[in-house]
């Protein structure tokens, strides 16, 4: 079990994740089962899964059965956060049949998402075991999921790095190029002054007192932004060496975020090297779905 259970999306995410998953999945009605299953049916089922996994999920499925019928009764087997076996059963529906099935493929399409990112997560939060760094997830999200996708990597283990463009800086070499250009400064943004960088980090300062990152893939870079009182530099696509190098220079007077190509192979490499964060965006975009199944007891 995950040593910690993240606080839930809030309702209203819940909410409207459950209506757009049946909007799409059930739309005017479920003509299998109303054709099929009497309209009187009761019945008891379980979920369980059918792999091992990290658990993530509960609260939005559960939304889903109740939206589809809130006269169901749900028993939590389990809680997200928890490592489970195969056939382990995370929750008890008993009520109509015709809405247990009618919410059945919306709730487990959730489960079986969220449970995915969850347990690729817990495999990248064991690999930094012994070390002090942390896993991030980034923005690579599917448009519609992130603030479920981004609880599913808190149950994993892992940190929520900014979850949008508005609550953290993150400034990159783009932004520093374009933006020193027309202030009549260098071009190339690589190769911006000292002094340039101290008003570039003044101007953020001065419109929110958020968390703010830098990138940077040179030693070079480091050093200069080191200095100028940022909270996190982002070390961008380095390798272990050049990483290593980076934390000696630094020396603790800010964090350090490893980021670019990070495999699962190569993440205790990583974390030897003294980096405080390292950000996977795998963890949203490319993790698996762990196979759930709904059974009914009759």
């Amino acid at each position: 079990m995950a040593s910690f259970l993240p606080p839930p999306p809030p309702p209203e995410v819940l909410r409207d994740a459950a209506h757009r998953a049946l909007a799409e999945d059930v739309g005017p009605g479920d003509i299998t089962t109303a054709v099929f299953i009497p309209e009187g049916a009761r019945a008891k089922a379980r979920i369980f899964c059918k792999e091992t996994c990290a658990l993530a999920g509960l609260p939005v499925a559960e939304q889903v059965f109740i939206e589809v019928d809130r006269s169901l009764v749900l028993a939590e087997n389990t809680i997200d956060g928890a490592c489970l076996e195969k056939g382990a059963a995370v929750l008890l529906v008993e009520g109509s049949l015709r809405s247990i099935l009618t919410a059945e493929r919306a709730a487990l399409n959730y489960l079986q998402h969220l449970s995915g990112i969850a347990t690729v997560t817990r495999r990248f939060a064991d690999a930094t075991v012994g070390t002090k760094a942390r896993i991030l997830d980034t923005r690579k999200t599917t448009p519609g999921l992130r603030v479920l996708e981004k609880y599913a990597v808190a149950c994993g283990g892992g940190l929520n790095h900014r979850i949008g463009l508005y609550d953290q800086f993150l400034v990159k070499d783009n932004h520093l190029a374009w933006w020193s250009g027309n202030e009549g400064g260098n071009q190339e943004g690589k190769a911006l002054p000292k002094e340039k960088l101290a008003e570039a980090v003044a101007r953020a300062r001065a419109h929110a007192l958020v968390l703010l990152e830098f990138e940077a893939d040179t030693l070079d870079q480091v050093a200069l932004l080191a200095d100028l009182g940022i909270d996190r530099i982002l070390l961008d696509n380095m390798d272990e060496e050049t990483m290593t190098k980076a934390v000696a220079l630094v020396a603790g007077r800010c964090e350090l975020e490893a980021s670019g190509n990070m495999t699962l192979a190569r993440i205790p490499a990583v974390a030897r090297t003294g980096v405080d964060y390292i950000s996977v965006g795998a963890l949203t975009h490319s993790a698996p779905a762990i196979d759930f199944s709904l059974e009914v007891l009759g």
